[in-house]
């Protein structure tokens, strides 16, 4: 009971951060993805054994570039290009039946694509055109949460048939598919109240964000398994580390990113 109590005041306490950010400036919600990012990369840093401290530097250097000074398209669309690509490589490794190690260039290369990636595409999702959409990230967020906790709960009232066992053991088929049908109800309820985009919309986008959230959660249970921790870090007590928190948001942020520009340009 004490852990169950524990694990939702840091939940609590973690959604109202991230809407306090989202609601306050568009700078509070800048600075907190970074800051959130710069914890990721450390915990990942320490958990895959990535050497030096080069990698912090890299990280910001391309985030104040990416989100400040370079707003042409197609160099935004390059880094897409990038990011899904090495997102898509790391499936492969995910799902690959043989051990793989990595050295310490690929493990770099990692560490600032799949989570400076992340970050940067997680804190661009709401601009466009000088606008910040605080709804559509907003609404981003919610769909997750949602499928996080039906999962669970589904998984743990109807689950017993093992998603991926070797990887996450506790994780069902039915609790997956629990969570991605309340996530798309939620999408559909979203859709009545933030007309930003409509229903079939934001139904295509909680397809993407549920499906590529989930595939990012196993593959930071792979990173994990194959560290052997349990957790990425600690400094979320009840939930774990940062990255524990963040795997499926962003690894799922440069694949929304990519869906809301093909919706918006065939809309």
């Amino acid at each position: 009971m004490r852990e169950f109590l524990r694990r939702s005041l840091t939940g609590v306490i973690y959604v109202v951060l991230l809407l306090s950010a989202v609601f306050l400036s568009t700078d509070a919600y800048d600075f907190l993805f970074m800051a959130f990012g710069l914890g990721c990369i450390y915990e990942f840093k320490r958990m895959v054994r990535i050497k030096g401290y080069y990698i912090f530097m890299a990280y910001l250097l391309i985030w104040w570039l990416f989100i400040y000074f370079l707003e042409d398209t197609l160099l935004v669309n390059i880094l897409m290009a990038i990011t899904l690509a090495v997102d898509l490589a790391l499936l492969a490794y995910l799902f690959s039946p043989q051990q793989r190690s990595f050295n310490q260039v690929q493990k770099f290369l990692i560490a600032l694509i799949y989570i400076g990636g992340g970050c940067i595409f997680l804190t661009k999702i709401p601009y466009n055109n000088d606008v910040f959409a605080k709804y559509l990230i907003t609404g981003i967020f919610i769909l997750i949460w949602v499928n996080d906790t039906f999962a669970y709960v589904v998984g743990k009232l109807l689950g017993r048939t093992k998603l991926y066992p070797e990887i996450s053991p506790k994780k069902t088929v039915e609790g997956s598919l629990g969570g991605l049908v309340f996530a798309l109800g939620a999408a559909y309820l979203i859709s009545i109240y933030v007309d930003i985009l409509n229903a079939k919309n934001w139904l295509i986008l909680a397809l993407v964000v549920v499906i590529m959230g989930s595939l990012g959660d196993l593959l930071e249970s792979k990173f994990k398994r194959v560290a052997g921790v349990k957790d990425s870090g600690a400094i979320l007590p009840g939930h774990g580390g940062i990255l524990d928190r963040l795997d499926s948001l962003l690894f799922a942020a440069p694949f929304a990113y990519f869906t809301l520009k093909l919706i918006l340009y065939v809309s």
